[in-house]
């Protein structure tokens, strides 16, 4: 019998819950002027130069227009045959490194599991854990974009708790080893500082956003650490910057903001939109 869709958690509260609504909210985010002002290109190139992409997981008002900068690029390039999501564990419900092995729901209809990339990372300390994805919103906040840009994607959901670096490695290893020989597009899903003011979030996230593009893991992981950045994502980005470092990618930030930008506020969240390509990628959308 075939394993009933993990259902919606936050359909009605970080994005719309009626399947004509979320459409139009997904295109206003790439209208809106926060974002990148145009929908998707409807022709996509024959290639796919796009490895990576870090995205932001808040409410669609507040992060979704920074998320549509690494979508639009998505949508303009040759689908790959799966996507790895790598989600954040805000409840301390994980073991440690928990797939999901069940379709996903969202107001937009059912995302299907790429039942052999599963399998490859179904290799310890990555484990089936389908009761810590119950709550958590940071995968599945991407998956209406993703149904937006991608005809008929097939994912794996990974939700990677916080640990010593040495944990976050040996899960990156897994990964490294269940990507070589397939067409897989990696999503790690992150926000930046939270509850800071404007100008402290600009700089604490910057000094992270640094570390992402010079593609440094562990000297991400120090500076968040050593700094104190509340950066929700930081095991997340981790796995998916040291399990694609034996490979020659360029690291570009696309937009940088915070939910201040939406209305004035004291403290804000921050969020930003990066990629990691092969050489030779195209120019940033401006």
């Amino acid at each position: 019998m075939p394993a009933r869709p993990r259902p919606p958690a936050v359909a009605g509260a970080f994005y719309a819950e009626r399947p004509e609504q979320l459409a139009r909210e997904l295109e206003a985010c790439f209208l809106s002027p926060r974002g990148p002002g145009k929908l998707p290109a409807r022709r996509r190139s024959a290639d796919r130069r796009i490895v990576a992409a870090i995205v932001p997981h808040a409410g669609y008002t507040y992060s979704g227009p920074i998320a549509a900068y690494a979508y639009a690029r998505i949508a303009a390039e040759r689908p790959p045959e799966a996507v790895l999501l790598l989600g954040v564990d805000h409840h301390g419900a994980s073991r440690g490194a928990s797939l999901s092995a069940r379709p996903w729901l969202t107001p937009l209809g059912p995302t299907p599991v790429n039942e052999e990339l599963l399998g490859a990372l179904s290799v310890l300390p990555v484990e089936v854990d389908e009761a810590a994805h119950a709550s958590e919103h940071s995968i599945e906040v991407q998956l209406p974009f993703l149904e937006y840009v991608l005809p008929r994607p097939s994912i794996v959901a990974l939700e990677v708790r916080f640990g010593t670096l040495a944990f976050l490695e040996e899960v990156a290893s897994v990964v490294r080893d269940a990507l070589r020989g397939r067409d897989v597009l990696l999503v790690a899903s992150t926000d930046f500082s939270h509850y800071v003011a404007p100008a402290v979030a600009e700089r604490l996230d910057h000094l992270a956003i640094d570390r992402i593009l010079a593609r440094d893991a562990r000297g991400l992981y120090d500076i968040v650490r050593r700094e104190r950045i509340s950066m929700c994502g930081i095991a997340p980005t981790t796995v998916l910057l040291a399990a694609l470092s034996d490979r020659p990618l360029s690291a570009t930030l696309l937009r940088w903001g915070h939910s201040g930008e939406v209305g004035a506020a004291d403290e804000v969240v921050g969020y930003a939109s990066l990629l990691l390509e092969e050489p030779g990628a195209a120019a940033p959308l401006k």
